[in-house]
């Protein structure tokens, strides 16, 4: 259902799953302690074990068979610093009933900065729209992540989306890193406003390109 890559002119997102990733490269990266600041403002935490890891893995794979999510490496591709390296974690939470998809990211701390998420952002409104034809894609933010807020500002601004407002304790506490539920700033992106958007000669769109392979 889900393309196995996507690829803009920067970077490359693969499929994340058991039969894609090294457990033990996963691991290392999301058992860092430079993970208490990458994910500050979301919902991963670190990873204890490497069967914490392996569970994650397994769970994501389930997700996209079943339909419920796309989830994928985030991978500079040649001639990027850090080429084909994993950068971070990105994708799709479907809401079919919604014809609407939720969009994530977490990055690395060395490759922010770079502009990947409105580029990783374009490659996922392309499956969504393009590839499922879904109706709606929606990023959110916590309100004390500034860096997320310039970002998603930034890119839905680019392909004509709207901020919607915020959405008050809209994360539950089980789910958080403080215990306390979160409040989430929400944005929509409409089939619509994409198409218009890369219709549009003037507006500068990365080019996406997918594999189902």
């Amino acid at each position: 259902m889900f393309p196995e890559t996507v690829e803009t002119e920067r970077l490359r997102l693969e499929r994340l799953g058991p039969d894609t990733v090294d457990v033990y490269e996963f691991y290392a990266i999301t058992s860092s302690t430079e993970m208490d600041e990458v994910t500050r403002h979301s919902t991963q935490t670190r990873h204890e074990t490497p069967k914490e890891s392996a569970d994650y893995l397994d769970e994501k794979a389930e997700k996209w068979e079943s339909g419920e999510g796309a989830q994928y490496v985030v991978r500079p591709r040649e001639g990027e610093d850090g080429a084909g390296e994993f950068a971070g974690v990105t994708g799709l939470g479907f809401q079919w009933d919604k014809q609407s998809a939720v969009m994530g990211l977490w990055l690395r701390k060395r490759f922010w900065g770079r502009g990947y998420s409105g580029e990783r952002a374009a490659a996922l409104l392309h499956v969504a729209f393009a590839e499922l034809d879904l109706e709606l894609a929606s990023p959110a933010h916590t309100p004390e992540n500034e860096q997320s807020k310039r970002a998603i500002e930034k890119y839905v601004e680019r392909f004509g989306g709207q901020y919607e407002g915020i959405l008050r304790n809209w994360v539950p506490a089980e789910m958080t890193t403080t215990g306390e539920p979160w409040n989430l700033h929400r944005y929509s992106i409409s089939q619509d406003e994409w198409r218009a958007a890369v219709d549009d000669e003037a507006i500068e769109t990365p080019e996406v390109r997918v594999s189902y392979e």
